[in-house]
C-alpha cells in the first residue's frame, strides 16, 4: 500500500482524543495496511492511527522480533495485530519499567513504569469482538499506543523537568523547519 509521512512533536494532533471506527468504514482495511507499512518502514512495533493523522480508534502492533534501525523483518517474519477502538479492561497492580520510545518523538527514549500486565478489548478488522492479555513488551506496546489514541504521549508519564526539555526541543527543530 502506502507509507504515509508521521505526524511529529510538537503537532497539537498528537495531544487530542481519537474518534471510535466502525469495522465497516470505507477505506479501513486500506488504513490498515498503509498504518503498518509506515510502522515496518519506520521500523517501529506499534503505530495509532493518529500518528499519521487520522483521527480514528485504530492501531497495528507487531513485537514479534526486537529489530535494529536498519534491520527490516521479512514477511514470514512479520506477526501484526490490528485493533479497532481497543480499551484496557483490566490491568494487574504490579508494575513494570521499560525504556519507551516513539515513531512520533524520533530518537527520544526514556523509562516508564506501566502494569505489568493487561487484559484488553477490542475489534478486529472483520467487527469481530476479540480480548486478549498481554504481559511483557506486548502490553507495554498496547499501553503506549491505547494512550496516543487518548492524546497521551509516553513522556506525559516521565518527570516535567524531562517532557518541556523534549517538548522545547522538538519545538525548537519544529519552528526551524517552518523557517528554512
Amino acid at each position: 500500500m502506502a507509507i504515509r509521512p508521521l505526524v511529529i512533536l510538537p503537532d497539537p494532533l498528537l495531544k487530542q482524543a481519537s474518534e471510535p471506527v466502525r469495522p465497516d468504514e470505507p477505506g479501513l482495511k486500506d488504513l490498515a495496511r498503509d498504518m503498518l507499512d509506515t510502522m515496518y518502514d519506520a521500523p517501529g512495533i506499534g503505530l495509532a492511527a493518529v500518528q499519521i493523522g487520522v483521527m480514528k480508534r485504530v492501531v497495528v502492533i507487531d513485537v514479534s522480533k526486537p529489530r535494529a534501525e536498519d534491520d527490516k523483518l521479512t514477511e514470514a517474519e512479520k506477526d501484526p495485530i490490528v485493533l479497532l477502538n481497543p480499551e484496557i479492561v483490566w490491568q494487574s497492580e504490579e508494575m513494570r519499567v521499560h525504556e519507551e520510545g516513539c515513531l512520533s518523538i524520533p530518537d527520544f527514549y526514556e523509562e516508564v513504569e506501566r502494569p505489568d500486565r493487561i487484559r484488553v478489548r477490542f475489534q478486529d478488522l472483520e467487527g469481530q469482538a476479540q480480548e486478549i492479555e498481554a504481559d511483557g513488551l506486548l502490553a507495554t506496546c498496547i499501553q503506549h499506543e491505547i494512550d496516543h489514541l487518548n492524546g497521551v504521549l509516553f513522556i506525559d508519564h516521565i518527570s516535567r523537568l524531562k517532557r518541556e526539555r523534549v517538548t522545547k526541543k522538538f519545538a525548537k527543530a519544529a519552528r526551524r523547519d517552518t523557517a528554512a
